[in-house]
């Protein structure tokens, strides 16, 4: 069904009744502070911020949090990240330090080598925007523990996984469904048969076989066929997306939350910790009510802030899917109320994650039994947690800073300026 209320909302942000102040990128070598978010008009909130990490440095710019953010580029130095106050959450910048692999200058490079290679975005997109869009720093601020060539394959697939995001959102936009339902299935059967569609001439088929198989090559198959199963029905979720969209229909909060975690895809980041770590986890740790409570809670985090920040994109390109559209329409609130629902939400995540944490952490010590496969259990155990935790910061400091998020620096704010008719698969 298409909802007035949705319709009321897009009204109110053309007309500047949605305050969404996105601040301009920094410019090459000149530190500058940038606001990257959503500024909506709710009421401030005032808190005490603890005293930061000295890893991170935060200052408050006329009431607005300001932290030093990584340089946009390997050649290029530091700006300061100017975070809104509503989208501001101080435990995260104070409690969570920001980490980062130290092999994130080469990964940034290698990955935009390989976007190049297999064309999934064009040249001149590429040189424009690959670096300011961020994708190698989510990564690279996740998976710390992981081998250089485990974090260079998982920021492949992620770079990928971006781009399919924007087919599906372009075959949306232009009523392709045609496009959208061969896609689907080819990408069902290159992920059964990666080998056997590395050559495929849709770039966005091909990339994907590259990746999965490299992911393939870290673990047994046992956890192969795990990955596989779970991206099966991220697959059929962004399919049920697809519908919604195209047929303006907006799912209610509980099914929307459900369908949430599928297409943003909580379980294929969290089999991804197995790798990083170097060890596939059996079914009993991974089941553990607290290991399965705490990697559900860091993901429920970065679904429900992206919820948060890409609410303006998503008013803006005429879209249904958002946790905050779901409780208008559902739930009778006003904007002010559902984004202040959202982020009571993210808070008790946060919250929750804490205490999952502790009792991880209890579990893992528990694993350390005196035995050899104990002790590397363990250890695996506690890097998948601690990346767990690094995922709540560099989720938080992605959306302030990625181009992705950025709308209203772009000429027309319904269209990405990153993605192109030739990269949608447009004629």
């Amino acid at each position: 069904m298409v909802v007035s209320v949705v319709l009321v909302i897009i009204n109110q942000s053309r007309r500047g009744g949605i305050s969404a102040p996105w601040g301009s990128e920094g410019r090459k070598s000149v530190p500058t502070a940038v606001s990257c978010g959503a500024e909506w008009e709710v009421r401030d909130r005032q808190r005490d911020v603890p005293a930061p990490p000295e890893r991170v440095r935060i200052r408050r710019l006329r009431g607005v949090c300001s932290v030093q953010a990584f340089p946009r580029s390997t050649t290029e130095t530091t700006t300061a990240v100017v975070v809104p106050p509503s989208l501001a959450l101080p435990v995260i910048e104070s409690g969570f330090p920001r980490r980062l692999h130290p092999y994130w200058p080469r990964l940034q490079e290698k990955t935009r080598l390989w976007l190049l290679e297999k064309r999934l975005m064009p040249e001149d997109k590429v040189r424009e925007f690959a670096d300011d869009l961020r994708y190698t720093d989510l990564m690279a601020g996740y998976y710390t523990d992981a081998r250089d060539e485990v974090l260079q394959a998982i920021a492949d697939y992620s770079a990928w996984f971006f781009v399919w995001d924007d087919r599906h959102d372009r075959d949306i936009v232009h009523a392709r469904t045609g496009d959208w339902r061969r896609l689907r299935h080819r990408l069902h059967a290159a992920l059964d048969a990666p080998r056997h569609h590395l050559h495929h001439p849709d770039p966005l088929v091909a990339g994907f076989a590259d990746s999965v198989l490299r992911l393939y090559g870290f673990l047994p198959s046992t956890w192969n066929q795990r990955f596989a199963r779970h991206f099966h029905t991220v697959i059929e979720a962004y399919d049920r997306e697809f519908r919604n969209r195209t047929q303006g229909y907006v799912p209610g909060v509980d099914e929307y939350l459900a369908l949430r975690r599928l297409t943003f895809a909580h379980w294929i980041w969290t089999d991804l910790l197995e790798p990083s770590a170097g060890c596939e986890l059996p079914d009993a740790i991974r089941r553990n009510p607290s290991y399965r409570r705490a990697a559900l809670l860091s993901q429920e985090f970065a679904a429900w802030y992206n919820d948060l920040c890409s609410l303006p994109k998503e008013i803006a390109g005429d879209e249904v899917h958002n946790l905050g559209i779901s409780l208008i329409t559902y739930e009778g609130l006003t904007l002010e109320a559902a984004v202040d629902n959202i982020r009571r939400r993210v808070e008790t995540c946060i919250d929750e994650f804490l205490a999952a944490e502790r009792e991880v952490l209890r579990f893992a010590d528990a694993l350390a039994d005196g035995t050899v496969r104990g002790k590397e259990l363990s250890t695996a155990v506690r890097t998948c947690v601690g990346n767990m935790r690094n995922w709540f910061s560099s989720v938080y400091w992605f959306h302030h800073e990625s181009g992705r998020y950025m709308v209203d620096s772009w000429a027309d704010r319904s269209t990405p300026p990153y993605v192109t008719n030739e990269a949608a698969g447009e004629k």
